[in-house]
């Protein structure tokens, strides 16, 4: 039973995750991003990871741990881009054009899509 409450707290766990990097990709910059909280996270994944293998209790539970490293992974490789288009942005190398996709038969469907590109030369 306890293997079964821990997967399940796993589980809520890890579906916030691949949810939080779809909002963080989508979004295109870091600001508001901890990379405290992610760091704290993972290290708390890992400590868990290895009170299974000190306590000896590798069962299937294990592999939802792993399952949860992997999405924050992703929540890292996300950080680290928007770190990235950040930082072009700030020195003028990127510029952002914003657009309303709206039409739909029954109704209008406001969407925010954001075009990141290359600054013109003259511009940097």
């Amino acid at each position: 039973m306890a293997e079964i409450l821990e997967a399940i707290m796993l589980v809520c766990f890890g579906l916030s995750w691949p949810l939080n990097a779809y909002k963080n990709y989508r979004a295109g910059t870091a600001a508001g991003t901890s990379w405290q909280f992610i760091g704290l996270i993972t290290l708390g994944y890992f400590a868990g990871i290895a009170a299974k293998f000190v306590s000896g209790s590798l069962t299937w539970v294990l592999a939802v741990y792993f399952i949860n490293v992997v999405c924050i992974a992703a929540n890292w490789a996300v950080y680290f881009r928007n770190r990235r288009l950040d930082a072009a942005r700030e020195a003028g190398v990127l510029v952002e054009e914003r657009a309303v996709v709206a039409p739909v038969a029954d109704g209008v469907v406001v969407d925010d899509v954001v075009t990141v590109r290359p600054a013109p030369a003259s511009a940097r």
